[in-house]
């Protein structure tokens, strides 16, 4: 299958535009020897693209996002002259992302949330594709991101009222700040373990509002994109619904009079 016969299957010009752009770098990697990479990506965009690379067979890249648990992750794509390089783990990511440190005043610090980082990002006029994950901690955050941006995000966020009294650091990526996510236990009652009935509860929704909600291509387990309902969740699954949260599926903890199931679920916070 070639490129325009892929092309063709996409109605939406935002996923034609991404695709399209894939296949040029793709190409660039096989004539210049060079290694290549797309901006930051959703779990969406990244099992769509992923899924492209399988269909053509294509097999020298990585999803990296500056740390194993990424969400938000980037597709590095380099010649077959760099495969031991990459398979060896030897590559140096810095090269291609860069993190930002934002370290709050006192008065600020425990006040900022993910929110308040991202919609400075956004206030400065700076693409979302172009900022991985932002990891939040009581003192600051540590921002992900391309790093052929990162001067000018820190220039434009320095600038911003929020931040004016904020100090701003280049770190490299082994230098972050990353800890273990809060969690809470939640326990639901459900009738099976359809994916359909779990989005329901896990959301507070309506089980025609959790049917849409899958529909609409905004929920993925374990990284991958799922549009149907009757899909069966397994224990440690991680389900994340795309504005809504991440959570992982616990054990089965015991049975309703009814014959319904008291599901254990961890909530990321």
């Amino acid at each position: 299958m070639n490129r325009q016969e892929i092309l063709n299957k996409f109605n939406n010009d935002e996923d034609r535009l991404l695709v399209s752009k894939l296949f040029d770098k793709i190409e660039f990697t096989t004539k210049r020897n060079s290694v290549e990479h797309t901006d930051f990506l959703d779990m969406r965009q990244r099992q769509m693209l992923e899924k492209i690379m399988k269909e053509i067979k294509f097999t020298n890249y990585i999803a990296y996002g500056g740390y194993k648990t990424a969400e938000r992750t980037i597709l590095v794509i380099y010649p077959s002259k760099l495969e031991e390089v990459f398979k060896e783990e030897q590559f140096d990511f810095n090269t291609i992302l860069g993190v930002i440190r934002i370290i709050l005043p006192n008065e600020l610090k425990k006040v900022y949330s993910h929110r308040d980082y991202l919609g400075g990002v956004i206030k400065i006029g700076m693409k979302r594709e172009k900022v991985g994950d932002i990891i939040t901690n009581d003192d600051g955050a540590d921002l992900i991101v391309v790093k052929e941006v990162e001067k000018y995000i820190i220039n434009g966020l320095s600038e911003l009222t929020r931040f004016s009294k904020s100090e701003f650091e280049s770190i490299k990526i082994e230098e972050m700040k990353i800890e273990e996510p809060k969690t809470q236990i939640l326990n639901i009652i459900i009738p099976s373990m359809r994916l359909d009935s779990i989005i329901s509860e896990i959301i507070r929704t309506s089980r025609t509002k959790a049917t849409e909600i899958i529909k609409e291509e905004r929920v993925c387990i374990n990284h991958e994109l799922i549009i149907k309902g009757s899909k069966e969740v397994k224990t440690n699954d991680i389900i994340t619904v795309r504005g809504k949260g991440r959570f992982r599926i616990g054990k089965i903890l015991n049975n309703t009079k009814k014959g319904n199931l008291v599901l254990e679920v961890e909530k990321y916070i």
